[in-house]
């Protein structure tokens, strides 16, 4: 039993995602808090329930030119291109950072067709310290210009399932987006290829015009960006709700404009069973910290000793 204690209070924090069992349920979000240890100046990484780190490809990826990042009305949008070391270089040089710190890792893996998912799967095959590995499935897919990855169900699925086949005894999550009509399918074709997990949600697709210069702020030839923070969140609670009822047995992440702890409530009481914490970091680079220990204060003052008494508890 895993609990989080503020003075002498005291509640039972520990949480399950499939086979995976967290001290806590709150993570930091792909892409907001690095690579590595990037945090462990603000706070111990390892009283954290995982640290998620930015997707990484199998090849080093250069991202985007700036402007990468644009404060907007209730949260920001970015347009970063997915930066990244490259799983080689993020193995050799981040993972053993990450250990040496007692972070729970999650690695977050990217690509633009599926044979990069299978790629990036097998050189995480037999690589100790890693906890899960979250699929990105959020991504352009060049076999099929006009979708994401995450945009059908069946590619999702061949997706989960190559990683799978890639490092087997890894247990996988997979991160959707909101921009999908088909959410709930796409969820439950992931879970049915074998992920443990589904991580909802992704940014909102969005832009912002700068209307002085006449065009978009950010965003490659024009593109937009990834649309985060507080704006999002009721998207997000709305996805965790109907994919828990729809799928009454699925480990469920809630991501999505978690700025405080009752963002957080709110969120495992829509039926996610951990959450994770993004775009506040930006402003708040202790946020994860202090929305653990408001979950864990809230729980006493409502006389909830046990967090899994609220997952789904928004539910009628």
């Amino acid at each position: 039993m895993s609990r989080r204690r503020t003075g002498r209070r005291s509640v039972d924090l520990t949480t399950s995602l499939g086979s995976v069992q967290l001290a806590n349920p709150v993570m930091t979000a792909s892409g907001t808090a690095g690579h590595g240890v990037e945090l462990a100046a603000y706070g111990p990484l390892s009283d954290l329930g995982a640290m998620v780190v930015k997707s990484l490809s199998v090849q080093p990826w250069p991202g985007n030119p700036p402007l990468r990042l644009h404060p907007t009305v209730g949260g920001m949008i970015n347009s970063v291109g997915l930066q990244g070391p490259g799983l080689a270089a993020w193995i050799e040089s981040d993972l053993p950072r990450l250990r040496a710190e007692g972070a729970r890792a999650v690695v977050s893996i990217w690509g633009q067709r599926i044979d990069d998912y299978a790629e990036a799967a097998a050189m995480l095959d037999g690589v100790d310290g890693l906890t899960a590995v979250e699929v990105n499935v959020s991504c352009p897919n060049l076999e099929d210009r006009r979708n994401m990855f995450s945009h059908s169900a069946s590619i999702t699925a061949e997706v989960v399932k190559v990683v799978g086949e890639g490092c087997p005894g890894l247990p996988r999550w997979t991160k959707l987006s909101p921009t999908s009509a088909d959410l709930v399918e796409v969820a439950g074709a992931a879970l049915d290829a074998g992920s443990e997990a589904v991580v909802l949600i992704n940014t909102v697709l969005g832009m912002v015009i700068d209307v002085e210069r006449r065009r978009p702020v950010l965003g490659s030839q024009g593109a937009g960006g990834g649309l985060s923070g507080p704006a999002i969140h009721p998207v997000a609670v709305r996805a965790v709700y109907d994919v828990r009822t729809t799928h009454p047995d699925a480990a469920i992440i809630g991501v999505g404009g978690v700025m405080n702890a009752e963002d957080a409530i709110e969120l495992l009481m829509a039926g996610a069973n951990a959450i994770q914490v993004g775009t506040a970091t930006f402003r708040d680079p202790r946020a994860a910290w202090r929305i653990l220990d408001g979950i864990g204060e809230w729980c006493h003052t409502h006389g909830v000793p046990d967090v899994s008494g609220i997952i789904g508890a928004g539910r009628p």
